[in-house]
């Protein structure tokens, strides 16, 4: 990728929901909900402090996270589409088993 982030921005790729529920039944793309979890695709620095030094971010690179549902800008870069949204934005860090599945 050929996009840097600034200070505390994050550049996160939303997770596509599954198509089917659990019982088998397809869900069609009119009533699907925009995916609230994604993956870091690059962060920035970090944030400067009264001190005037960077403190750096919680999250890297490879991170799955979960964000609010009309959080981050949308933006295309390299045909993909991805937000750009300010770590504060982000609500948390998922860790374990599930945040090792296929990101879509």
């Amino acid at each position: 990728m050929t996009f840097r982030p600034l200070h505390d921005r994050v550049v996160v790729r939303r997770i596509t929901a599954l198509e089917k529920t659990a019982g088998g039944i397809i869900i069609p793309d009119t009533v699907k909900e925009k995916p609230v979890e994604g993956e870091i695709v690059a962060a920035g620095p970090g944030a400067r402090n009264e001190a005037g030094a960077i403190v750096a971010l919680d999250v890297h690179a490879g991170d799955r996270v979960l964000f609010g549902k009309w959080s981050g800008t949308e933006v295309k870069i390299d045909g993909e589409d991805l937000l750009i949204m300010k770590e504060s934005d982000l609500l948390g860090v998922i860790e374990g088993p599930h945040a090792l599945a296929k990101v879509a």
